[in-house]
């Protein structure tokens, strides 16, 4: 008989334990817990990420199938889905949220050397967000309109491997351009982000910083041209200009100069206009990759079952700890599924 390692057991191997341990220690997760502790109930999660688990009974019917291999998994007990629902309800979702940060950091310098796929030495970012519809019955705390309710997540992405720098999640009706306030900005860096986050007085601050920013420009921009560069058309670049705003509170929120493109997408036969970019072809493109991580957690967090603000922000952050791990080279032994022994 094959007594190898699970899949699921490597995985876990490379998770910080110790650093979740004081997080663990600082926040009291496990104080007065006998059974399901703060290690356990993370690795239920994550079991449930990555065998996509539909509902609590699911991942308690799926991980009492074969209850041999629990021990080998890392529980000590059946987990049974009332006590998981109670540890999400209960815990703090700043355990999670930490080991999250350990695991970006670590994430970040494995893919320090990726190529962007563009001459760009500079560290590169593309920042969005994603509404993420609940029941109003369920969670009346999550404001958003007066039928339903939602939290948004807001993601800064590190382009350099898609490793996400900086999740906030809010309720739903907070605006976009309000996060950049919690945002600082890198000096030296590229942000790529849509016009939702039109804002001069906080893009004048990104400016300052000595970071560069790259956005949509509105359909009623007010502003001069200074002057014109030569561009070319083959690449599908219309125009590119220096100009200034005509606005009095857009000239006194920013009063620099900006650069404005206009580039023709061949993919959607529409003109659009960038102010300040970068490389437009190619930030176009980085700026999609960040809307293929939302469906990953968005689906997990719409079907959560619970009233709770600590249960739907811990799912949240399981969901990113999935993400951030997977992302790592980790020399796994291939050719079984999460529960399956390997040699």
């Amino acid at each position: 008989m094959n007594a190898g390692k699970l899949l699921f057991a490597q995985l876990m191997d490379f998770l910080p334990w110790t650093s979740f341990a004081r997080s663990v220690a600082r926040y009291g997760g496990d104080c007065r817990v006998r059974s399901l502790t703060c290690t356990e109930q993370f690795r239920a999660m994550a079991f449930a990420q990555l065998t996509y688990r539909e509902s609590l009974r699911d991942i308690e019917a799926c991980l009492s199938a074969q209850p041999d291999k629990l021990y080998a998994m890392g529980f000590r007990s059946p987990v049974r889905r009332s006590t998981l629902a109670e540890a999400n309800e209960n815990r703090d979702w700043r355990i999670y949220a930490e080991l999250a940060q350990r695991l970006m950091l670590q994430a970040r310098k494995l893919y320090a050397n990726e190529c962007l796929g563009m001459d760009l030495d500079a560290a590169a970012y593309a920042l969005d967000s994603t509404t993420i519809d609940l029941c109003l019955t369920l969670f009346p705390w999550a404001h958003f309109r007066s039928t339903k309710s939602a939290v948004k997540m807001h993601t800064l992405l590190d382009l350099r491997g898609n490793i996400p720098t900086f999740i906030r999640v809010t309720t739903g009706d907070m605006h976009d351009v309000n996060i950049l306030d919690e945002i600082i900005p890198q000096a030296g860096a590229y942000y790529v982000m849509d016009r939702g986050y039109l804002d001069y007085a906080r893009l004048y601050r990104i400016h300052l910083a000595g970071a560069f920013f790259v956005t949509r420009a509105k359909r009623n921009l007010d502003a001069s041209r200074i002057y014109s560069e030569q561009v070319n058309k083959q690449a599908g670049i219309l125009a590119d200009q220096s100009i200034a705003l005509n606005g009095h509170d857009s000239r006194k929120d920013y009063p620099s100069h900006l650069r404005r493109i206009r580039f023709h997408d061949p993919l959607t036969d529409k003109d659009l206009i960038w102010s300040d970019p970068v490389n437009l072809c190619t930030s176009v493109g980085l700026f999609l990759q960040l809307r293929l991580l939302f469906p990953l957690i968005e689906n997990r967090a719409s079907r959560s079952r619970g009233r709770f603000e600590r249960r739907l922000i811990s799912l949240i952050f399981a969901g990113r700890n999935r993400i951030i791990l997977i992302r790592r080279d980790l020399p796994l032994t291939s050719g079984a599924s999460p529960a399956e022994p390997v040699a």
